[in-house]
Parts: structure tokens; C-alpha cells; sequence
């Protein structure tokens, strides 16, 4: 088969197709044949040998990925068949041809949705909703604050905020994307570099803040983040774009507020992972949003849920889409799609 493949850490130009192995699956897995997986932030950094994929996980970059089910390893329990249109949650190996997922971590694609949409749902939507659902423990009329709001899990934190019936506030670089974020649901949106976000943040909630902050960011807005967080709220901290260092008296900031921080990485709850819970979790969360939230993709539900696809590429076109994310071109997310 054919998989998007690098030799060696680096640029975009270092990416390729290059024919490997198809794989197999295994206990309790199913083989999916892919039509379209979606580019993320781990990709990047995996490319440049800064996001080494977890134990036992392919070294294949995707970590999403929509296909049809081709084979069933010993030991499934019969909830797919052979032909089934399904979408999974990956810790790699999605931009490929085949890719093996645990049977617990498929969903299924709602009929009327295109594989190149279903594509842009796992990653995105599951770490939104575990962020906000499993650890932000979100409350209606809570206000939120989402950074990176025209990200692929912006733009799904922003809605599923909403299906909560909270109040999803934004932060973005640029007015194309601020004017996005408002048509998915955002109450309000900052662009954070030609205005102070805690300043307007707190103008307004007329002073209260926010009760939970979604950020992707890291050292370079903790101290902003704590000027806008309200008293007992909850710092969600999901990726580090601008670095982990902190300079300053974080720890009294914090203390005075009651406030806490919370950490999340998704791809790091493996299958081969050392505590056989992280596995559990991942199962759990898969059910969880197909339960509770993947009904609202489908025609006619109100309110009325939708990925949002900024482009696609061809498989051999991976690293001009690699480009494009690492530009911060993208609103919402890049798809790829795989040949047949």
C-alpha cells in the first residue's frame, strides 16, 4: 500500500508516497480501508522529530482517519462488518492506504455525511469534547474561552460549547478568521495580535471572566489567561505552540484566584500504553460522543453540528498541505485525501 512517509526529521520537502507493508489486524482490530484522513499539529512536529508516535503505534503519520471496514482480526465482536462506512480515532498510521484500529475506537459516519467530512471529525471533535465534557466538566451558562478558535478543535469547541448551552468566547489572528469563528457560534472573539484578549475578555463579562480556558498556546499567555480567568476557574492546557517556559510568579496568581490547571494529550492514551486505563479511556470517550454527540451530525438534528473542511489535498500532495498548516492558512481542517 501506499502511505505518506519521511526518512528523516525535517521540512515539508523531506514527505513522500512511498509503499510499505499493509497491515493486518490484530486482536480485537479491524482493517480499514481509507479514503480520506486530516492533517494535525502532531504531524508537524512528528515530521520534525519532536512527536515520536506512542509505543506500539505506526510510525505512519494521521491520527484520524475515514474509510471503509476491509477485515476483522480474531476476537471482534461483531458490532462492524465487512463494507461498513466508518470514521476512527488513530495514534498513527492514517495517511495511508490501510490503517488497523482497536474496534472500540471506529464510529460510525452518519449517512449523509461525505468521507472527506468524516475525516475532519476524530481528532478534532473528540479532543474538544474530551477537554470540555471529560475534564473542563463544561456547565450551561459557563463562559468559555477557546484559543486558536479557528483551529479544526476550535471550531468544534466552539459549537460543542454551544451544544452545552454555554458561551463560547475566541481568540484568533486574523479578522477572516475571527468572522469564521462568529459563524460557527462564537458570543464574541479577540484578535490577539492587535488587542490585549484578557482586556476585551473581561470588558466582555463585564469583569467576572471566564470560567474555563481551552488553550493550545502555552508559556506566552499565562499570564493574560489568568488575568481574564474567573475565581475557581479551570486553565485546560492542551499543546504548548509558544513554549513551556513560564517567567513569573505563576503559582500566587494562581492561589489567589482558587483556580486550577488541568493537562490533556490524547494521543498519548495508547493501546500499549503501561496502564491498561489509558486504553479503557479512549474506548470510553469514543462511546461517549457517539452517544451524546455524533446524532447532532446528521440531517434535520437541531442543533445542527458541522465539521469544517478548509481544504483538501491529494496523498502526493501532502507536503504543500503540511505548508499550508504551518502558515496558519487554515481555517478549520486540512483533509487528505488517499487513492484508492
Amino acid at each position: 500500500m501506499f502511505a505518506a512517509y519521511f526518512d528523516c526529521p525535517g521540512g515539508p520537502e523531506n514527505l513522500y508516497m512511498k509503499e510499505v507493508m499493509k497491515p493486518h489486524p490484530g486482536e480485537g482490530e479491524v482493517l480499514v480501508n481509507v479514503s480520506a484522513s486530516a492533517l494535525n499539529r502532531a504531524d508537524l512536529l512528528q515530521r520534525r522529530g519532536k512527536y515520536p508516535p506512542p509505543k506500539g503505534a505506526s510510525d505512519i503519520l494521521g491520527l484520524e482517519a475515514a474509510g471503509r471496514v476491509a477485515g476483522l482480526g480474531p476476537g471482534c465482536t461483531g458490532r462492524w462488518k465487512l463494507g461498513d462506512a466508518v470514521m476512527a480515532l488513530l495514534s498513527g498510521g492514517g495517511q495511508a492506504q490501510y490503517v488497523t484500529v482497536p474496534e472500540g475506537h471506529l464510529m460510525p459516519i452518519p449517512k449523509d455525511m461525505t468521507f472527506i467530512q468524516a475525516a475532519a471529525i476524530p481528532e478534532a471533535w473528540l479532543t474538544a469534547f474530551q477537554l470540555l465534557r471529560f475534564v473542563g466538566k463544561v456547565q450551561e451558562g459557563e463562559r468559555v474561552l477557546i484559543h486558536a478558535g479557528a483551529s479544526g478543535v476550535g471550531m468544534a469547541a466552539i459549537q460543542l460549547v454551544r451544544l452545552a448551552k454555554a458561551i463560547p468566547i475566541v481568540t484568533a489572528g486574523t479578522q477572516e478568521k475571527l468572522i469564521a469563528t462568529a459563524n460557527a457560534g462564537a458570543a464574541a472573539g479577540f484578535n490577539y495580535k492587535n488587542e490585549d484578549f484578557s482586556e476585551k475578555v473581561l470588558e466582555f463579562t463585564q469583569g467576572s471572566g471566564v470560567d474555563i480556558i481551552l488553550d493550545c498556546v502555552g508559556g506566552s499567555y499565562w499570564e493574560k489567561n489568568l488575568n481574564c480567568l474567573s475565581t475557581d476557574g479551570r486553565w485546560i492546557i492542551y499543546g504548548l505552540l509558544s513554549g513551556g517556559e513560564v517567567h513569573g510568579d505563576l503559582m500566587t496568581r494562581l492561589l489567589s484566584k482558587r483556580a486550577s490547571i488541568h493537562t490533556s494529550l490524547l494521543r498519548s492514551r495508547d493501546k500499549e500504553a503501561s496502564n491498561a486505563l489509558f486504553f479503557q479511556y479512549k474506548e470510553r470517550l469514543v462511546r461517549a460522543f457517539t452517544e451524546d454527540v455524533l446524532p447532532y451530525f446528521s440531517e434535520g438534528a437541531s442543533p445542527r453540528l458541522q465539521p469544517h473542511v478548509d481544504s483538501v489535498y491529494p496523498l502526493h500532495a501532502i507536503a504543500e498541505a503540511h505548508r499550508t498548516m504551518e502558515e496558519n492558512k487554515n481555517i478549520g481542517k486540512i483533509v487528505i485525501e488517499v487513492p484508492v
